[in-house]
């Protein structure tokens, strides 16, 4: 067996100043600290912070008036920070900066009298906290079916944001589809998918071929890990979806496969470490990492956390 490693995987910046935030927050406050949904979507982070003791609710209601509360990677809604400061919670906010990036954006087009065609998941965090900021500008669409719905005059000005976390390709196809029946339409002049979402689709894009299976370490309600696995299966492959070595299945493999193992950008190295270490132990499976693209950013940490005492 042949294992191809694809790099980037793993932790993006978000994850890991979400991360860092909750960690300094356990040292630095005590427990309990609770945790506006979870920090980020995967099953094995979650567990172990709750070890630590940190409290994950989804009512502010759960959380007794002053504790300290920490907004997670996917961002709130306006609504949510008006609850916490009716709470008088003290809120660390860890939202991705990514994210915010489309919250401001929303908020600029709502002001500017636009309606806003938000391309995303129904019902998932981001997607949440952004409509919540304009609910009474924006329109939700997951697929190019739900942009055949919509019926808009060309006096009406328009504009598309992007959940960070969406497929390239199936955002690309909606897009497409908006600016056929609505060329009038704006953009952001930047796109909203993060940068590694996109590095690591193109990674598996790039070495599937090359693979027999392709694992994708991450947790079910990562929307960024099931569309590395998608990629997979669009590229012929069977492909896994994860949370660690405790989830394969021997009859997935005969033991002479390559398989290419990534993971989504909120799953820890640590299980695919395990991973690599299970596949290696059961069928003696030699290991070669592929590097596509270099990542170098870093998020600081937010401001409430910055100096030695709350803000």
């Amino acid at each position: 067996m042949q294992i191809i490693l694809a790099a980037p995987r793993g932790f993006c910046a978000g994850v890991n100043m979400a991360i860092d935030s909750l960690n300094l927050a356990i040292e630095r406050f005590g427990v309990p600290i609770y945790v506006y949904h979870e920090i980020v979507h995967n099953q094995y982070v979650v567990s172990t912070f709750r070890d630590k003791g940190a409290v994950f609710v989804d009512s502010l209601m759960e959380v007794p008036t002053g504790s300290t509360v920490l907004f997670s990677a996917h961002g709130v809604s306006p609504e949510i920070r008006r609850i916490a400061r009716e709470r008088k919670l003290f809120a660390i906010d860890a939202t991705c900066p990514l994210v915010t990036k489309v919250h401001l954006e929303a908020i600029k087009y709502a002001k500017g009298g636009y309606t806003i065609i938000l391309i995303g998941h129904d019902g998932h965090d981001e997607v949440l906290g952004t409509m919540g900021e304009a609910p009474e500008a924006i329109i939700l669409v997951e697929d190019r079916e739900d942009v055949d719905h919509l019926n808009f005059t060309p006096d009406t000005k328009l504009a598309y944001l992007t959940q960070t976390t969406l497929s390239v390709d199936d955002a690309n196809r909606i897009i497409a589809r908006l600016r056929e029946r609505f060329p009038w339409i704006e953009s952001p002049p930047k796109e909203d998918i993060c940068y590694a979402t996109q590095n690591r689709q193109e990674a598996v894009k790039l070495l599937a071929s090359q693979a027999d299976i392709v694992v994708v370490l991450g947790s079910q309600n990562s929307s960024n890990s099931q569309r590395l696995r998608e990629l997979g299966r669009e590229s012929g492959k069977d492909a896994y979806l994860i949370d660690g070595a405790q989830d394969i299945d021997p009859a997935w493999f005969r033991g002479d496969e390559t398989v290419l193992i990534t993971a989504g950008a909120s799953a820890p190295e640590s299980v695919v470490q395990e991973t690599i270490d299970w596949l290696v132990n059961r069928y003696g499976a030699t290991m070669h990492e592929r590097v596509i693209r270099q990542e170098e950013v870093h998020f600081p940490l937010p401001k409430s956390l910055r100096s030695e005492t709350p803000a």
